[in-house]
């Protein structure tokens, strides 16, 4: 006789990797058919419970969810809903674990960032306090770079490596141009309060005098007076100069330099226009002709350039989840471990969710330069290995081949419907 079904949902922004997670997830499972039934997953993320909108993964082929290792985006839809507290808002978590019960879920594989571990881990302490047996297990997935107690994040590796190559590879345009034409070029990366992403940018540089000359960084306060001098000292020694900046750049009362006044879902502050910010503060200061751009969507959706090591550790830590399940473990999340000699080296090992919710991982100081613009040795040393290697999808007439499922639905059960 089967297990207990389980339920898998993605959460958050998307990444190039995330459905390598839930290929993990999934055929890990299914090699466990004894143990475990079923997996649901959620449509479009955590709603999908919520509304009892689950999708039969059973109904999907052994080609089709192998294929998720080289589809990039949520595969079953993600959402940026986050579950206030249980006692401000336990209705949300009371109707999961009706319509976990509903489904004879025993199993709680929940994808996502920093938010989605705070969810995660509230799940997991009402099923307790309601004497409902569930096991819930964190899988790490952002492209910040941000969780505590983990070597790096899944999505992280295969967005760094977009933008070095990115960066590399405008910064030759730029330089074969500069003589008449643009002397600034401008990169806005994501990372609101940590600047791994746009650290990355710094891979690019293989020798002095290389782009990117200038990164700005969350964790080091913007100078306006500093960052226009060495602008001027880069174009007048190099012929031009190229800058990655994360999007979370800010002065040092905290104000963003791009902050549009709006909030997300998570009540986060939304940003937008730091390239253009920062290209008409070059061109009014210095009167250099410039060029912005903004990596956006196209850095987390590039799976057709994604790292191996990125997708290996993706795939990894969603078997490793169902595993720890497996084992009896609830309220963990799988992480990875960098191993201690000079060749990379990494192995899974286990977080508490209590010590991993709500919580930021930032740039090390040691990782960037003194002068608060460029990424040192220990720096490169780190971000190094986590874009190694390359993954290609298959290709047909010129265009990468990425799988789209059935997501058949699960019949309903509960007649009563809820709102969000």
């Amino acid at each position: 006789m089967p297990g207990k079904n389980a339920f898998y949902a993605q959460s958050g922004g998307v990444t190039a990797v995330i459905n390598a997670s839930a290929c993990g997830v999934i055929e890990t499972a299914r090699a466990n058919r004894g143990k475990i039934g079923k997996v649901f997953a959620g449509r479009n993320g955590i709603i999908g419970a919520l509304r009892e909108d689950l999708i039969d993964t059973s109904k999907e082929s052994k080609a089709n969810i192998r294929g998720l290792l080289t589809t990039p985006s949520g595969a079953f839809g993600s959402c940026r809903h986050k579950l206030k507290s249980l006692e401000n808002n336990r209705a949300e978590y009371e109707r999961l674990i009706e319509v976990f019960k509903a489904h004879d879920i025993g199993y709680f594989f929940y994808n996502g960032g920093g938010d989605s571990a705070d969810t995660c881990l509230k799940v997991s302490q009402l099923s307790e306090s309601m004497g409902y047996p569930l096991q819930a297990i964190h899988v790490p997935k952002t492209i910040d770079n941000d969780l505590p107690l983990t070597d790096n994040c899944p999505g992280f590796g295969s967005v760094a490596k977009y933008i070095a190559i990115s960066t590399k590879e405008a910064a030759m345009d730029v330089a074969s141009m500069c003589e008449t034409s643009t002397k600034v070029f401008i990169l806005e990366a994501m990372g609101r309060h940590a600047g791994w992403i746009a650290a990355a940018g710094g891979l690019a540089a293989e020798k002095e005098g290389d782009a990117p000359h200038i990164i700005l960084f969350p964790e080091i306060a913007f100078d306006r007076e500093k960052f226009l001098a060495k602008v001027e000292r880069t174009v007048k020694k190099q012929g031009f100069c190229v800058i990655v900046a994360s999007e979370g750049a800010q002065y040092a009362d905290g104000t963003f330099l791009a902050e549009s006044g709006l909030k997300d879902a998570f009540g986060h502050s939304q940003l937008g226009g730091l390239a253009p910010t920062l290209a008409q503060m070059v061109k009014d200061e210095l009167g250099y002709k410039y060029h912005w751009a903004v990596a956006d969507y196209l850095q987390r959706s590039a799976r057709h350039i994604a790292s191996q090591t990125d997708v290996d550790q993706a795939y990894a830590l969603g078997k490793a989840a169902v595993e720890f399940a497996l084992d009896g473990d609830n309220a963990v999340m799988p992480c990875i471990v960098r191993g201690k000699g000079k060749r990379y080296t990494w192995s899974i090992g286990k977080a508490p969710l209590d010590k991993v919710a709500n919580v930021e991982k930032m740039m090390p100081r040691n990782y960037i330069t003194r002068d608060g613009f460029g990424i040192t040795q220990a720096g490169r040393d780190y971000l190094a290995p986590l874009i190694v290697g390359e993954a290609y999808p298959e290709y047909r007439k010129g265009m990468p081949q990425y799988v789209t499922l059935k997501n058949a639905p699960v019949p309903r059960k509960l007649k009563k419907r809820f709102s969000i």
